[in-house]
C-alpha cells in the first residue's frame, strides 16, 4: 500500500554518529482517502483507490465528482489505484495513516515526474563528448555522425539527439525513511527525489526481489 506525497524541499540530518544525510522533506496534504475498494469478485483483481489533493468541487469533472460523492469523500484532484493480495480492512472514505504503513528505517519507492530542462543538445541530454574547440574546427558542440550513407542509407530511430529532455515519470528505489512526523504531516526520506519542489509525488514500500515481491 503506498501514499501520495508533496514534495517541499530538501534539508540536512546529522546522526549520532555526526553524519550529515541529506534529505527530502514529504508533505501529506488533505487527502489520502481511499475512495473505492476493487474485488476479484466483482472487478476482476484486488486493488484500493486512493485520492489526494482536496480542491473545489469546481475544479474537477463531474464524472469524478459523483464518484466521490458515492463513496463520501471530498472533491479530491489525484486519484490512483494499488494493486493487493488482500483488501480487507479497507473501505471507502478511510483515511489512511502513513505512520501505520511507514517506519523508521525501512526503505521505501518514490515516484514523480522530474523537472523539466526544455530542449537541450545531445551534449548536455546525453553528456556526449564534444569536438575540438580549436580554430577551423566545425563540430564544437555537435552530435556527430547519425548514420552511415549507403546502408542502410536512414537514420535509425532511438538515437541519441537532441531534444526535450526531462520532465518524464523517474522512480528512486531503495530511499531509507528518516522521520515520520505525524503532528506536522511530513515524511523525511534520505537522498533526493524527482520533481520540484510543490509537485506530487507517489511513495510506496520498497520492493525487494525474493523478500517482498
Amino acid at each position: 500500500m503506498g501514499v501520495w506525497a508533496t514534495k517541499a524541499g530538501m534539508t540536512s540530518i546529522f546522526t549520532p554518529e555526526g553524519l550529515c544525510l541529506p534529505a527530502t522533506v514529504l508533505a501529506l496534504e488533505e487527502g489520502n482517502i481511499v475512495t473505492q475498494v476493487m474485488t476479484v469478485e466483482k472487478h476482476g483483481y484486488n486493488a484500493v483507490q486512493v485520492g489526494y489533493q482536496v480542491v473545489p468541487e469546481r475544479k474537477i469533472t463531474k464524472p469524478e465528482l459523483n464518484h466521490l460523492k458515492k463513496s463520501g469523500c471530498p472533491p479530491m484532484r489525484k486519484l490512483k489505484e494499488y494493486k493487493l493480495k488482500e483488501v480487507e480492512g479497507y473501505g471507502p472514505g478511510q483515511q489512511l495513516n502513513p505512520d501505520e504503513i511507514f517506519k523508521v528505517g525501512e526503505m521505501v519507492d518514490v515516484a514523480g515526474t522530474s523537472v523539466g530542462k526544455g530542449f537541450q543538445g545531445a551534449i548536455k541530454r546525453w553528456n556526449h563528448h564534444r569536438g575540438n574547440m580549436t580554430h577551423g574546427s566545425k563540430s564544437k558542440r555537435q552530435h556527430g555522425s547519425i548514420g552511415s550513407s549507403a546502408t542502410p542509407s536512414r537514420v535509425l530511430p532511438g538515437l541519441k539527439m537532441a531534444g526535450q529532455m526531462g520532465n518524464k515519470r523517474k522512480t528512486i528505489k531503495g530511499l531509507e525513511v528518516l522521520m515520520v512526523d505525524v503532528e506536522r504531516r511530513a515524511l523525511v526520506v534520505k537522498g533526493s527525489v524527482p520533481g520540484k519542489p510543490g509537485s506530487v509525488i507517489e511513495v510506496t514500500p520498497g520492493k525487494r526481489v525474493g523478500k517482498n515481491c
